[in-house]
């Protein structure tokens, strides 16, 4: 008899605050509990805050020491993590693995807890620029912190390309279309 598929228990919390159009966080969710479901993890609580850009700013210069302004920051306060990534509240390890494959990513068993600041204001200028839905740069962004979460890092050219096509394919199959790469 084959082992019974584990189900999936992730839990999407997000708070919006910033003044701007209104988030679809049914939708949301749903893009999260997907990415997650794409690299096997099962158990995981994520943590969404939409703020502006002032807020994003002070977060980036907190606790990266960066005094500018960012689309996304993304923290992976998973027990297992804190231990190897230099403590709570550290942008997730520096390592490629990207070429790993995606069953892996995930594959931990300990809960995964991931905070992410997303640029709410940042995002409606972006689409506006790009020719997209806020909708479509929003999930853009929430995907870009998922992948960092999970591993994937985009600190060389290769490494970034390999992590904007990840995330094109999983806003493709989710009805966002092509977002990063769009007009490239």
């Amino acid at each position: 008899m084959p082992p019974a598929k584990e189900e999936q228990d992730i839990a999407v919390q997000v708070a919006v605050n910033f003044n701007g159009p209104d988030v679809d966080l049914p939708n949301l969710k749903k893009l999260v509990k997907a990415v997650c479901s794409r690299f096997k993890l099962s158990k995981a609580t994520v943590s969404i805050a939409i703020v502006g850009d002032g807020e994003i700013r002070r977060v980036n210069k907190q606790f990266l020491s960066r005094k500018s302004t960012t689309d996304c920051l993304s923290f992976n306060l998973s027990d297992d993590q804190a231990r190897t990534s230099g403590g709570r509240g550290s942008q997730t390890q520096k390592k490629d693995v990207s070429d790993r494959k995606e069953r892996r990513l995930g594959s931990s068993r300990s809960p995964k807890l991931f905070e992410l600041v997303v640029n709410g204001e940042m995002a409606v200028k972006e689409a506006n620029l790009r020719g997209h839905s806020n909708e479509a740069e929003l999930a853009l962004y929430v995907t870009h912190g998922l992948l960092h979460n999970l591993g994937f890092d985009d600190s060389t050219r290769e490494q970034a390309k390999k992590m904007h096509d990840t995330e094109d394919e999983i806003l493709q199959q989710l009805g966002y279309g092509l977002v990063y790469n769009k007009g490239k």
